[in-house]
């Protein structure tokens, strides 16, 4: 007796197809070329997940600097001056601290300028 796949292929086809709506021309109709372009797309999304931490540590260190400056600081001075301080806040909270309270991070810079 013969098996027939015709239900598990279009199963798997199916899910291809799921992952594709919305690509451009053959990209989301064809199933070979819809397979390429799926895994294409999830190999970037994995990529863009790791790249996404990297991006915004970045912005993160762009917006301290910004705010050090402001307060008479760069950013390396303003970094070892918190650490000999002993203050241990991270980019992320001292990002938010220099847009959204800038009386508090020039607090927290003077902190770290004594500490220098």
């Amino acid at each position: 007796m013969r098996i027939k796949r015709a239900v598990n292929a279009v199963k798997k086809r199916r899910k291809i197809f799921k992952l594709s709506k919305g690509y451009f021309g053959c990209k989301s109709k064809n199933y070979r070329i819809a397979r390429q372009a799926v895994m294409k797309s999830l190999s970037y999304a994995y990529v863009g997940r790791k790249r996404r931490k990297r991006d915004m540590r970045a912005l993160w260190i762009a917006r301290i600097n910004a705010g050090a400056r402001v307060n008479g600081l760069s950013y390396s001075k303003l970094m070892h001056g918190l650490k000999v301080a002993g203050i241990d806040l991270n980019r992320k909270v001292l990002s938010d601290l220099a847009i959204s309270d800038a009386e508090g991070f020039a607090a927290v810079c003077e902190k770290a300028k004594a500490a220098l």
